[in-house]
């Protein structure tokens, strides 16, 4: 997480000169599955059955109670155990467009469901905390008390306060971002649950209009966050990010006349950046809507839609040493901002490179530098090679990706890694007694952080393992997920793109009639049994849609109550059951099974069978 203020330098940058490095293949498929796992790992709230980080249970389940509202869930940012909403919705966004720009190569390689709920885990946590137009919690938790302790999730004694963004008290940075993640997930989900993306845009539009109507820094509301995650570069850029994003979701002509109207005095077609990031979006901005040029759909916006692309360029130009102000970097070859974090900038700006270098291709278009034309490929290899030192191609052969290759960090500045897992021992670790016992231990961590992208080293490529150098070696969800784009294209090799074309979210891949088998109870002894069948099937607009009923039968002699079911991979509308939290509970109209007695409910949706399972029960 960040700790200090970041000032944006616009001086000119370094370039350093690098060495040629015998460059090894490598395993971008793996690394994706990695990656993606690791947002597991950052999960608060009640983890689901399917749950693949198994050495995190849950936390934070009181979360919002005191504020009266429910902030059960979304994510911890970095190592430590508070939920930053200006952060995580970046992160959503960002995993969001890495499935919009590359879902098809992400379901070749069977990770297109695992990135979907990993951006589903955000958006649910958004829904719960914009509980009203015009209001939208933005943290739980606080920095300073969190960081005087080293404690697991699982074990927190900290201060879990919620803070929120009024029209009294407003937030137009956080909005704005939180207004971009809906609207790009909204995309993710369109064709596979399209209620739920219809709930998604729908909180989307309320929270543009909250930010632009109610106008003020996140950060001068919710005070607590100026000493980690400031917004430096003030809100124009997220109302822009915003717009950007709500008509790539909808078309609507208000938002890209918004960008037209206001591109030139919200900076998006002034300022010239050489980083992206959760603060600063004008170079995201930038190549959003150099895609709607492209596309040809600027209309009379076409010339300040020309000067948000030459400021696009500026970026791309900057980040292969061809530009007027070039980015500077390590000897290995690293893009280098910051010393505290680095990697961050690495992630967000290859993803740029990435996707611009397939928007050209699509356009058949070359890069104009200072230095003169670029070919769109240039910009993919500059990619490739910022990946390929993240994964151990770099003067320490060091990965910096946990878990991947034979050399990665082994002490993460990360408490729940870094202390043994609650599931292992649950002897309670307190506040100050885990940084006399766990934090002070020169071992390796005793849970793996897999795929967690850590802050990396230094402008000369050094690097120290060690928990306490946390400018290093503290990871975020915010690193990671520009990577998951990257990492899916890197994986699919060369050719056959077309990223100009009307977006279609790819599905995860769906047998034309899936096999319905009955769910297992947990024991033969169980005494609730579950029972999914296939009841009728449909096509509509090129879609299969399939109806499922669900039989869930008391076994038992006794009377069941305060059944709680889990029920993941649901991509569609559900009833007979009502939703409570992260389970489904009985519906309105019952509130227990007598012996022998069974409930139905029914789902619909336009894949296998959703995974049904029995969470907790009681028998009187």
């Amino acid at each position: 997480m960040e700790k200090f203020v970041r000032l944006i330098s616009m001086a000119p940058l370094l370039l350093l000169l690098c060495f040629p490095l015998a460059l090894a293949a490598h395993d971008y498929g793996q690394a994706l599955s990695k990656s993606i796992l690791f947002f597991e790992a950052q999960r608060s709230g009640f983890l689901p059955h399917n749950q693949r980080v198994t050495w995190r249970a849950n936390s934070g389940l009181y979360d919002g109670k005191a504020s009266g509202v429910d902030l059960v869930g979304g994510y911890y940012d970095a190592g430590d155990n508070v939920k930053f909403g200006l952060p995580m919705a970046f992160t959503v966004t960002m995993m969001s467009w890495s499935i919009i720009e590359y879902g098809k190569q992400m379901a070749a390689s069977g990770e297109l469901s695992h990135a979907m709920e990993a951006v589903k885990w955000g958006t649910d946590y958004f829904i719960k905390a914009h509980p009203e137009p015009y209001v939208l919690y933005g943290e739980v938790g606080d920095g300073n008390t969190d960081h005087y302790c080293w404690q697991r999730p699982e074990d927190m004694t900290t201060d879990r306060r919620a803070y929120k963004i009024s029209p009294s008290n407003p937030g137009s940075d956080l909005a704005g971002e939180t207004a971009a993640a809906m609207a790009a997930a909204s995309i993710v989900f369109r064709h596979s649950n399209p209620a739920y993306a219809s709930e998604l845009l729908r909180h989307a539009h309320q929270l543009f209009d909250f930010a632009d109507k109610y106008r003020g820094k996140y950060d001068s509301s919710i005070t607590v966050a100026q000493k980690y995650y400031r917004s430096i570069s003030g809100y124009n850029d997220e109302l822009l990010w915003a717009a950007a994003w709500l008509f790539q979701a909808t078309n609507n002509q208000y938002y890209l006349n918004y960008l037209g109207n206001n591109g030139d005095s919200m900076g998006g077609t002034g300022w010239g950046m050489t980083e992206f990031g959760w603060d600063v979006k004008y170079s995201g901005v930038q190549t959003l809507v150099a895609k709607f040029l492209m596309q040809g759909k600027a209309g009379r916006n076409t010339a300040v839609f020309e000067k948000y692309q030459q400021k696009a360029e500026y970026f791309m130009c900057s980040c292969i040493g061809k530009g007027s102000r070039n980015a500077q970097k390590t000897p290995g070859g690293l893009i280098f901002r910051q010393r505290w974090n680095n990697m961050q900038f690495v992630t967000s700006a290859s993803f740029l490179a990435t996707v611009y270098s397939d928007y050209l291709t699509s356009a058949g278009k070359t890069l104009n530098c200072a230095a003169g034309n670029v070919a769109p490929s240039e910009l993919l290899s500059f990619a490739k090679s910022q990946v390929d030192y993240i994964l151990g191609d770099n003067p320490r052969a060091t990965s910096y990706m946990v878990g991947y290759g034979n050399n990665f960090p082994q002490q993460v500045h990360h408490r729940a890694s870094s202390i043994v897992s609650y599931k292992k021992d649950s002897s309670f670790v307190s506040c100050r007694g885990g940084y006399a016992t766990w934090f002070s231990r020169k071992a390796s961590d005793p849970n793996l952080l897999t795929g967690a992208i850590v802050g990396g080293p230094d402008a000369y490529d050094n690097f120290a393992d060690q928990r306490d150098n946390y400018e290093q070696t503290e990871p975020a969800t915010y690193n990671n997920a520009p990577l998951l784009g990257i990492l899916a294209r890197l994986n699919a090799g060369h050719g056959g793109y077309n990223q100009l074309l009307p977006v279609v979210t790819t599905q995860p891949k769906v047998a034309p009639l899936p096999k319905i088998t009955p769910v297992a109870p947990a024991s033969s002894s169980s005494p609730i049994a579950i029972q999914q069948k296939l009841t009728a099937s449909w096509v509509s607009k090129g879609v299969t849609y399939y109806r499922y009923s669900t039989v869930v039968t008391n076994k038992s002699a006794k009377t069941l109550t305060n059944l709680k079911l889990s029920v993941t991979k649901l991509y569609g509308p559900i009833w007979g059951l009502t939703k409570a939290g992260d389970s489904y509970v009985f519906p309105s109209w019952i509130n227990s099974l007598s012996a022998g007695k069974s409930l139905e409910f029914v789902y619909i949706h336009s894949a296998s069978p959703a995974d049904v399972a029995v969470s907790s029960y009681s028998l009187a």
